[in-house]
């Protein structure tokens, strides 16, 4: 202790000594033609300190204390645009270019009014953006994109070990993803298949400029969504010279380079590796995850008018059991252990996207491939010398190419494109499953399906009455080769309209109405049944749509303030139900291993609907709060067309969020989150108590019929984290300690079920020992404090 007393006493002596001031450089450029905008004024937003661009559209700040800024920049005959947001830092130097779009209208009629958060006109309402501060400083994140993601409205949690986003009520699988333009299908290790979830992001931090995350009212040029779209921007490498950053953190280690690849050119890459089956050893999880992952970025401007981006990211996961613990575990592990198999999973995404400036547009090509491999299996009692229940092995691979054309030179604003994909779908099981009263095997081997598919959209759009009315009309369709239904485009076209007001120079009007179109999953569209056929290619299985209106208004009473009140219907039309259990997979996609590789029927109905409160103050005296409220219903129909809660139905999500950053670059953050108790289902007793059918699965069997009949009781947890910046003449430091669950809240989760007693031997029922058995329940509890501490150097 002594040691490390003399060891922080001399970082933070020397953060005295070498302490350092920043330095941004950047350029400001024509969001139309990409030239430099010359004499440009650049403000950082909050402050009087301002430069203006050179004849280049270069400029430079220097003496910068370092923190998280924004730079405001206009000129006449531009909008006045926000940067997104930069973290300054001692001794270095932060490079970002700011795009102003022209306007046609004189500087004298602009509605001059703070802005903090520019909406778009496609998308007025129900889109945030999550900044670098957001996600490198707050508590309980710990650097993590997904798990920043659950700190946003109408955003919901299952499971404080997992990263699924269950977005205003709807399934875990109804959200995309974008990497600089380029769809990345997988963003979290050990990812569910046919679903979005896993346990922790696979896009490094370091990479990332700004996250929009939309809710709804998605633009008509990013198909296949249901709940939200999440658009990452990523940081060019940097331009003056080659930068090193090592980073230890809560799970992982990481090493990043970024510099500049020659003149024109620049570079980012980055490669992490897990200790997180050191941590879940240690404290008693019966799982064991380890993974890597690795991503890159090139840029290569060519000229002016011309630039290439080449994007890589990817993963490799491997869980094991942690086997030590059928002996010595308690209860809860050993059930766990019982019924959880193998997982060994890799996939990557590859992508190259062109730029074209031309006089009147500009064009966007985008080429990419993606693939997971998904295998898993389980052998009876966990041991090797015993025959396989379980032997699944999937690949899913995809190969796009997508144009857009965005004419600068209308009178409106019209965007247009569409796009060509060919899929891939193998899949090799071995499975035993109870049904009709016997155990079935499903084994087939020979799965190989082949999917072209196409998308097309268009969206226009204009402002009225001196910039305060704005209004934006899309339509988009998708459609395969799957069925008949599923090729004609005219099945799943998909419109939607945009309408934003400003009443005041505070207040906004701003409403959406829309349709949105989802294929279903890969795993049900391969599925085959026991005569080795596709079970679910006939015309009844169609595409999934979801109807959606919202209403809202924002409040800006001042620069650094911004509120908004929404509220959201959403109504659910062809949701595969299950034939097995008749119940929507709306509600399944959040366990481990894969959703939807069963017989289904698109035949589902559902509907979401609620309100969400949202407050955010940046910078006031150097504290940041946010508020997040909403209260929502999630329902989806079962096989006898009954409107069931979902699995996600938990009515009420309150998210407390502050930070405060003191003198000598210190920073505190917090925050408090509030979620209802979620539904969950009894279990049928009759079938659980087969000895046949419980040796198929180890756990029990729910009862469907009454499926989220009961609730669990509210939970809620603090994180807290505090972090230190340390400046050297070459280096920085940063240190950081983040606590989850600081007073260590144990939160119930629905009751497992056991056929053993405490010694752990079957409970034979006594009227019929040889194929029956008796069941007692566990009680369930989740939570436990959970520090971690991280080390950040960049050199």
């Amino acid at each position: 202790m002594k040691r490390l007393v003399i060891v922080f006493s001399f970082i933070f002596i020397g953060s005295v000594l070498f302490a350092q001031k920043g330095i941004i450089k950047g350029r400001i450029l024509n969001a139309k033609t990409n030239e430099p905008i010359e004499f440009a004024n650049i403000q950082i937003q909050g402050t009087s300190i301002g430069s203006t661009s050179d004849l280049d559209g270069n400029f430079i700040f220097t003496g910068i204390d370092p923190g998280f800024v924004r730079l405001a920049a206009s000129f006449i005959g531009f909008e006045t645009t926000v940067s997104s947001e930069i973290q300054v830092q001692g001794n270095q130097t932060t490079f970002i270019d700011i795009e102003l779009p022209e306007t046609a209208i004189s500087l004298e009629e602009v509605v001059v009014r703070p802005n903090f958060s520019l909406k778009r006109i496609e998308s007025p309402v129900s889109i945030l953006t999550i900044g670098v501060q957001e996600i490198e400083k707050s508590a309980g994140v710990n650097r993590d994109v997904s798990k920043a993601m659950q700190t946003l409205p109408g955003v919901g949690a299952t499971d404080p070990n997992r990263n699924d986003l269950i977005v205003r009520g709807g399934g875990p699988s109804e959200n995309v993803f974008y990497l600089d333009g380029i769809e990345i299908p997988i963003i979290n290790h050990f990812s569910t298949q046919g679903s979005s979830g896993g346990v922790v992001g696979v896009v490094n931090p370091d990479f990332v400029r700004e996250i929009s995350f939309y809710t709804g009212a998605f633009p008509a040029n990013r198909t296949n969504a249901l709940s939200s779209v999440m658009e990452i921007r990523q940081k060019e490498g940097s331009r003056d010279r080659v930068h090193t950053k090592l980073s230890v953190g809560a799970s992982d280690a990481a090493i990043t380079v970024d510099g500049p690849a020659g003149t024109n050119s620049t570079f980012i890459a980055s490669a992490r590796q897990s200790y997180l089956q050191l941590l879940f050893k240690a404290i008693g999880l019966p799982f064991l995850p380890t993974y890597n992952d690795f991503q890159m970025r090139y840029k290569y401007n060519i000229n002016a008018k011309n630039e290439l981006t080449f994007i890589g990211i990817g993963a490799i996961d491997n869980m094991t059991l942690n086997t030590g613990l059928q002996e010595s575990g308690t209860e809860s592990q050993r059930y766990l252990l019982g019924y959880l198999p193998v997982y060994n999973q890799w996939n990557y995404t590859v992508g190259t996207v062109f730029k074209h400036f031309g006089s009147r547009f500009f064009d966007t090509w985008a080429l990419s491939r993606n693939m997971l491999r998904n295998k898993n299996f389980k052998y009876l009692d966990n041991d090797e010398s015993k025959p396989k229940t379980l032997d699944y092995l999937s690949d899913e691979a995809e190969n796009k190419l997508r144009f857009e054309r965005v004419y600068t030179g209308l009178p409106v604003k019209l965007m247009l494109g569409g796009g060509i994909e060919y899929a891939r779908y193998t899949n090799s099981t071995l499975a035993k499953v109870f049904l009709n009263g016997t155990v079935n095997d499903i084994n087939y081997h020979n799965t190989q399906l082949g999917l072209f598919g196409y998308q097309a959209f268009a969206q226009v759009s204009d402002e009225y009455l001196k910039n305060r009315l704005k209004l934006s009309l899309g339509i988009s369709t998708v459609g395969n080769n799957f069925n008949d239904n599923m090729k004609d485009p005219l099945n799943q076209l998909s419109p939607r309209f945009s309408a934003s007001y400003v009443l005041t120079d505070k207040w906004d009007l701003n409403a959406n109405f829309g349709r949105y179109a989802m294929q279903p999953a890969y795993t049900s569209l391969g599925f085959k049944n026991a005569a080795g056929e596709y079970a679910n290619r006939n015309e009844g299985v169609k595409y999934i749509f979801s109807n959606q209106a919202i209403l809202g208004v924002e409040f800006r009473p001042k620069n650094n303030v911004r509120m908004t009140l929404e509220g959201f219907y959403k109504q659910y039309e062809n949701y595969p139900l299950s034939v097995s259990d008749g119940i929507s997979l709306a509600s399944k996609g959040t366990e481990y291993g894969q959703v939807g590789d069963e017989e289904v029927l698109s035949a589902g109905k559902g509907r979401a609907y609620g309100v969400e409160f949202f407050s955010k103050i940046l910078e006031w005296n150097n504290l940041n709060v946010t508020t997040t409220y909403t209260f929502f219903r999630s329902e989806f129909t079962d096989k006898e067309g009954v409107y069931r809660p979902s699995s996600w139905d938990t009515k009420h999500l309150l998210n407390l969020i502050g930070s405060y950053k003191f003198p000598k670059n210190w920073n505190v953050s917090a925050r408090w989150r509030f979620v209802g108790g979620a539904p969950y289902t009894p279990v049928d007793m009759d079938l659980s108590t087969n000895k046949a059918a419980w040796n198929i699965t180890n756990r029990a069997y729910i009862d469907y019929s009454n499926f989220n009949s009961l609730r669990l009781p509210n939970a809620h947890q603090l994180d807290m984290r505090i972090d230190k910046e340390i400046y050297y003449k070459k280096w920085t430091l940063n240190l950081y300690a983040d606590v989850q669950n600081v007073y260590n809240f144990k939160s119930r989760n629905a009751p497992i079920y056991t056929n053993k007693d405490v010694d752990g031997a079957v409970m034979d029922d006594p009227a019929d020992p040889e194929n029956r058995q008796r069941i007692r329940i566990i009680d369930a509890y989740s939570g436990t404090v959970l520090p971690t501490v991280g080390i950040i150097i960049k050199m």
